[in-house]
């Protein structure tokens, strides 16, 4: 059994929905998380074995995840998932910084009660996935609270916006979030964040967020010298 087989052995799709989307989907939560990590060779046969589909909707799927960079086809040769594209990742994070710089802003200005208790009781979830070692829990916690400020800001279009170019971008930041006190510093910067917007502090509510997102960037020779074969350099 190959790793792909193994990794996918278990999912059952909803067989009311159109399948196409669904594995797209699915393949690109596995990718994200680096339960399929840069260079794995996605079989068609494979995939079609372990979806219960034909080939058609396992084509289609993997067309979709060409579109935003996440595997690589080779035409009569494979489809393999693709390195991370360090110069992609830098783009999708200046997308990312200019958007949630004026998040921050605008809740820092006009915030309710309520909105501030979700961002923490969101950063309650992560305490609980770091007392776990739970590196996809955290993950998941920690979009959570992002895509929570852009909905409180009523630009969550603009969440959904970033979430189709960020594959490279999360990938870097999910081989960054193991590293001894990562997690840590990522629970206590949301902390920060949000009590400058309790605050009504812009200015500390910008200054925490810049300095949030900029730290996984600033590790990037050592990431890619700890998982060379995983990055793709700037060409």
């Amino acid at each position: 059994m190959s790793q792909t087989q193994f990794i996918l052995s278990r999912v059952e799709l909803d067989r009311s929905r159109h399948a196409a989307p669904q594995i797209s989907e699915i393949l690109r939560n596995y990718i994200l998380n680096l339960q399929l990590v840069p260079q794995t060779v996605l079989s068609r046969a494979e995939l079609s074995e372990c979806f219960g589909v034909s080939l058609t909707p396992i084509r289609d799927a993997l067309l979709s995840l060409s579109a935003k960079g996440l595997v690589d086809i080779y035409p009569q040769h494979a489809t393999t998932v693709s390195k991370i594209d360090i110069r992609n990742a830098k783009q999708a994070h200046f997308l990312r910084r200019s958007i949630e710089l004026e998040v921050v802003r605008s809740l820092a200005q006009h915030h309710t009660e309520e909105q501030v208790y979700e961002l923490e009781d969101s950063i309650a979830l992560q305490e609980k996935a770091l007392e776990r070692n739970d590196w996809d829990a955290l993950s998941k916690t920690d979009k959570l609270f992002h895509q929570q400020m852009h909905r409180a800001a009523r630009v969550e279009e603009l969440w959904q916006l970033q979430q189709s170019s960020n594959g490279h971008l999360d990938r870097l930041r999910r081989l960054h979030l193991p590293e001894a006190g990562k997690a840590e510093r990522i629970i206590q910067e949301h902390k920060t964040i949000v009590q400058a917007i309790k605050n009504h502090d812009v200015e500390q509510a910008e200054e925490s967020l810049r300095h949030h997102l900029s730290e996984t960037l600033s590790h990037i020779p050592t990431i890619c010298q700890l998982y060379p074969d995983y990055i793709r350099l700037d060409s």
